[in-house]
């Protein structure tokens, strides 16, 4: 499917990026390995994960090569783009996946915590979507997908930071969807579910939180690649500004915020009235106080 395709992916080191990256790869493009080279909270360590994936690509007969700059930094992403047009003279997909965790509740929240994992997540899918943006509108074609999550489309427990930054990414894609349309660029968000550095971050503080994990064992990332494979190719060409979440073997297209109900008064509205009659009457249709695992309460397929 992506044979002769160039495809960026960042933060693919390890995990789910890694797998992305591998999974590219076997599809036939040459691939671009980002990764800094960090903890998980971003920190930076030595070495280079990033060549240790490009050496395995090399090893299974692919095309790759490593970059080691970081999205959260604009000249970081440029590097990242100018890497693939030196080495493989184009680029025709990005897979905004790096990411940082530094969980906490919000009333304990520092506010270096809340911006680190707004710049990495958020400022880094922008700041390489951006980059790539000139070379996909002078070839008029590019897809970009940007790794979202359910803790931002329906909320989780102390990860305030990262839910801002994922769900601001949902809002980052429909923009660059729609102000890049006549140039037949796409941009999408999967939100994934699989064992990762980052899901292997998850507190395990009561019986059902540790099914829930023993659960995300068992989806390993490489679930994920065939989705992303498909966004990366000719064949979605029609397919953006849409949200969709991989969790094993299945995939789920998710809804957008839309009105959903409606009450108003020709009179116009008081605050009394606004107590007796407007919430009285909305009510029935509050979205429920639910984390992520209510909505997926069933074992994955």
């Amino acid at each position: 499917m992506l044979d002769g395709k160039v495809v960026l992916v960042t933060g693919a080191g390890g995990g789910i990026g890694k797998a992305l990256a591998l999974g590219a790869a076997k599809a036939g493009a040459s691939v671009v390995v980002n990764d800094l080279g960090a903890t998980l909270t971003g920190d930076r360590q030595t070495g280079s994960a990033a060549q240790a994936v490009v050496d395995e690509i090399l090893a299974m007969g692919g095309a790759a090569v490593a970059n080691g700059d970081s999205v959260a930094d604009p000249d970081g992403a440029e590097a990242m783009v100018q890497a693939a047009m030196d080495t493989f003279g184009r680029l025709d997909a990005c897979v905004n996946n790096a990411g940082i965790l530094r969980d906490g509740f919000f009333h304990k929240m520092s506010f270096e915590d809340f911006e680190s994992v707004i710049r990495v997540h958020l400022f880094g899918a922008f700041n390489v979507s951006k980059a790539a943006s000139p070379v996909f509108r002078a070839q008029e074609s590019g897809s970009l997908i940007h790794m979202t999550s359910t803790s931002g489309l329906i909320g989780n427990l102390a990860q305030a930071n990262y839910s801002a930054a994922k769900l601001g990414i949902v809002a980052l894609s429909k923009s660059i969807a729609l102000d890049l349309a006549r140039w037949n660029v796409r941009s999408n968000c999967i939100a994934p579910f699989a064992w990762s550095r980052m899901t292997s971050n998850i507190k395990v503080d009561s019986p059902e939180q540790e099914a829930r994990v023993a659960k995300l064992r068992e989806m390993k990332p490489e679930k994920i690649a065939p989705l992303v494979n498909f966004l990366a190719g000719d064949a979605s060409r029609d397919v953006t500004g849409q949200i969709f979440s991989v969790r094993n073997n299945e995939i789920f297209l998710m809804n957008q915020i839309r009105p959903i109900r409606s009450v108003h008064r020709g009179e116009g509205w008081t605050e009394e009235t606004v107590a007796s009659h407007g919430m009285p009457a909305l009510k029935g249709s509050f979205t429920p106080m639910d984390v992520s695992a209510d909505i997926f309460p069933w074992d994955p397929v």
